[in-house]
């Protein structure tokens, strides 16, 4: 029987009013973080380990957050902490969020680092992931804090600069610092994410080289974005215009997927996709297998060259690990996903990297052992990068299904608690899950204004013209708020 107490709508409606009445000036501290580019890239630099943008965003996250009364801890440039000076780490809540950003990509029709309100929208790369969360969360302890609301835990709010690289960030913090009892992220749809499957990055490397004629050849620019873009640059002969004339796509006649310019001695093919995140590639469409499907079918490049891109076209077909045998799946954490994202090429061979999110129950042994196996029957060698292992969290843990049962009864919603693609800072932390800030229906009229605002395939995270909806992240913070009193009933 459920003993839980149901949430104080009048504690509810206190935090509330103190959000709503704050809400212009978290705009404007959101939109100070968003102005800064911190796509995170790795350097030898103790002063910038991620890069200049990362390290100006880091210090200008800490010191909104002093200016807000907390205090601050910076962690090698890499991590930082928003909270009390005395740490008692048996009894804290982490909260997690990075300000790192996915590469701004192509196809923007606002700017994507000066961020601008169409109300209800924040739009900026960054805004939503995970920008916006980060500051969202500092207002939700600065919240209880003012209004006196007495908690059992003490709260600290934690964020990083490398997460969506490869999360070193965070590896090199608890590798000299303590963990929290027990960490939220707030980097995720609402309501509890208890699971997140096990991600691996590797390359093909094609053993043949690609002729002469193919002077360049490129797409996509980050890991875990589906690539909007890719190109190849040949050598001009009047034969290959005449097959790229008659084929229609030269760019003053071209308008599909698939457009050719003429430049002096060379010709430039582009294809253009629609991006989404690698974890969720559902409705996105891949430039690279655009791209390589075209060049199979162009009859006067040599043989060998449309065999090599017929494979490439092959291998980023399709979503779900059937082309590179490895589609898996199981009950809680559903279907693999299988995304190439990035194509280059040096010295003639080619280089294809894959993305890939498996089910938590998948025989790692086995999944390595299939990529090898595609890699041998396409003529390519497999390279491993990283492999992230797959985070559980107790699903009986007392906090999944009081916070799940939380945010049901505030919004309505029979929501459950659930497994994802993505991954979160919550696989490299201790006795940690995501739970929020996102996930949340829009209703009629914010669909309505983002039709109008956004293009097709535009709005989203790692998407262009990135938006994030401040009606819902100022209701997500009003959600978290009441979870942190709720939590007073567990033991962490």
């Amino acid at each position: 029987m459920d003993t839980r107490q149901p949430y104080d709508k009048k504690l509810y409606d206190k935090v509330s009013v103190w959000l709503e009445a704050h809400r212009q000036q978290m705009i404007e501290d959101i939109m100070r973080l968003v102005r800064i580019p911190s796509v995170s890239e790795p350097k030898q630099d103790k002063e910038a380990p991620f890069g200049e943008g990362c390290r100006a965003c880091l210090e200008e996250m800490l010191a909104i957050g002093r200016e807000h009364g907390f205090h601050t801890e910076n962690y090698g440039n890499r991590m930082g902490s928003i909270g009390e000076a005395d740490k008692d780490w048996e009894h804290m809540i982490g909260f997690w969020n990075h300000l790192d950003v996915v590469p701004v990509g192509n196809q923007w029709t606002y700017p994507p680092f000066d961020p601008v309100v169409r109300e209800p929208f924040l739009i900026g790369r960054g805004s939503q992931d995970n920008k916006g969360p980060a500051v969202g969360i500092l207002y939700v302890m600065e919240a209880l804090r003012e209004l006196g609301i007495p908690l059992k835990h003490q709260l600290c709010l934690f964020v990083g600069c490398d997460e969506e690289r490869g999360m070193e960030d965070l590896e090199y913090y608890t590798a000299h610092y303590p963990a929290p009892k027990l960490s939220m992220i707030a980097d995720c749809g609402f309501p509890v994410c208890y699971g997140e499957k096990g991600i691996v990055e590797g390359n093909f490397h094609s053993e043949g080289q690609l002729s002469e004629q193919v002077l360049e050849l490129a797409g996509g620019n980050a890991s875990n974005m589906i690539p909007d873009e890719a190109f190849v640059v040949l050598a001009y002969s009047e034969e290959l215009e005449q097959a790229l004339v008659e084929k229609g796509v030269f760019a003053e006649s071209g308008s599909g997927t698939v457009t050719a310019g003429h430049s002096g001695d060379t010709i430039r093919i582009q294809a253009r996709g629609e991006s989404r995140h690698s974890a969720f590639p559902d409705g996105s469409m891949n430039a690279i297998h655009e791209l390589a499907d075209f060049l199979a079918g162009l009859d006067v490049l040599p043989q060998a060259d449309r065999a090599l891109f017929g494979r490439l076209s092959y291998l980023s077909q399709e979503y779900f690990g059937e082309h590179t045998q490895i589609a898996y799946s199981d009950e809680a954490s559903g279907r693999t996903t299988c995304a190439a994202t990035v194509l280059g090429m040096a010295e003639g061979r080619v280089t294809l990297h894959f993305n890939i999110r498996y089910a938590i129950s998948t025989d790692q042994e086995k999944m390595l052992a299939g990529l090898e196996r595609t890699a041998e029957e396409n003529s390519m060698r497999w390279e491993l990068i990283r492999n992230s292992a797959p985070n559980y969290f107790p699903r009986e843990h007392p906090a999944v299904d009081l916070l799940t049962d939380l945010y049901n009864e505030i919004t309505g919603s029979n929501k459950e608690c659930f497994v994802m693609g993505g991954g979160t800072y919550a696989r490299k932390l201790p006795h940690a899950f995501a739970y929020g800030l996102g996930g949340m229906e829009e209703t009629q009229e914010d669909k309505r204004i983002r039709s109008e605002l956004f293009l097709p395939g535009h709005g989203g995270a790692h998407e262009p013209d990135e938006g994030l909806n401040l009606r819902l992240l100022m209701e997500g913070m009003k959600i978290y708020a009441m979870a942190v009193v709720a939590l007073n009933e567990c033991e962490l």
